[in-house]
């Protein structure tokens, strides 16, 4: 990590959710002295959901997501740092590929049960030799904590973050626990849709992992409905990126009645989510790349919602007013 910014935040205390078993491991993508590989199994009939980038030039594992989502199961997540595989070509979905098959048969399960997210230099594809090597070490290394996950994750962030949040669903106590890497090329555009215009999106990585019992449709609506104005509010330098991702994976180990949209058990978890991810949205900003100072924008009085966003905009991300 390179110097602590003056606004850093003590790494919480998280609880561990059942289902999710987590392991960093040394690939090696730079040249550098620590883990830079993230492996995390999850239990069989593990939901996800999930909203990526709308840049068009985006990764070949952010390609993979959108696909794989559409299964709305997931059995591992594999997080590389140190290169982005964006803007690699063939190349680049070569190695994703050897990724996923490389887990699938450790697993035992389908490739598209296998979530992959890369981070840090545009233009280099991944080496297949590296991640082969480091999955290798991840599958029988010790298990490790949440702040190591995210120091793993991490590229240009100067401290570790993270969120958790609770709450009584249906008479049953759920847990939520979320970590998340970026401190540069911040403006996320996140979408679960790809047809649509191009626009700024940033170096993001978000992962949460909960115990709720919810399947994959319902989670996604509660995603969709957190991140319009938690992750889609932000923005540090509006410099566009091609790996923004926000996986959430629900273990279902918390037991009870199905979480479904339209009730009060739904409401009870996307309230919960939602504070969650506004925490981590925001820890994100106090990041941002050389900040001493960070501030908020508040329209009022604007005909629609898109037209405030835009106000609001072009108002945090101009050089003067920042000046």
């Amino acid at each position: 990590m390179m110097s602590t910014s003056p606004l850093a935040l003590p790494f919480p205390e998280m609880p561990e959710i059942g289902g999710v078993t987590k392991r960093v491991a040394r690939a090696r993508y730079k040249d550098w002295d620590r883990c830079d590989l993230t492996y995390v199994e999850l239990c069989e009939g593990t939901a996800v959901a999930g909203v990526t980038t709308r840049n068009i030039c985006c990764s070949a594992e952010v390609e993979l997501c959108r696909d794989n989502l559409k299964g709305g199961l997931a059995r591992a997540l594999v997080v590389n740092a140190g290169n982005s595989n964006a803007f690699t070509g063939h190349r680049g979905r070569e190695a994703v590929d050897v990724i996923t098959a490389q887990v699938a048969a450790h697993l035992g399960c389908a490739p598209t049960q296998i979530f992959v997210s890369s981070t840090g230099v545009i233009g280099v594809p991944l080496p297949k030799d590296k991640a082969e090597a480091g999955l290798n070490a991840a599958f029988t290394a010790e298990t490790c904590s949440w702040q190591d996950i995210t120091d793993t994750i991490g590229t240009t962030d100067t401290f570790a973050k993270g969120a958790s949040a609770s709450a009584m669903v249906g008479g049953k106590r759920i847990e939520i626990v979320g970590v998340i890497k970026g401190s540069g090329m911040i403006a996320p555009r996140l979408d679960t849709s790809a047809d649509r215009p191009p626009v700024p999106s940033a170096t993001m990585l978000a992962f949460i992992t909960t115990d709720a019992p919810i399947d994959s449709t319902n989670l996604q609506a509660a995603l969709d409905a957190c991140c319009q104005d938690s992750f889609n509010r932000i923005s540090v330098d509006n410099h566009p990126s091609c790996s923004d991702t926000v996986a959430v994976l629900s273990s279902g180990q918390a037991g009870g009645e199905p979480i479904v949209a339209g009730t009060a058990a739904f409401a009870q978890f996307t309230a919960a989510l939602a504070s969650l991810c506004r925490d981590l949205a925001e820890q994100i900003v106090v990041d941002g790349e050389g900040a001493t100072r960070i501030f908020q924008a508040t329209v009022r009085g604007a005909a629609t919602d898109d037209a405030a966003t835009r106000i609001a905009r072009e108002i945090v991300n101009s050089p003067l007013v920042k000046c």
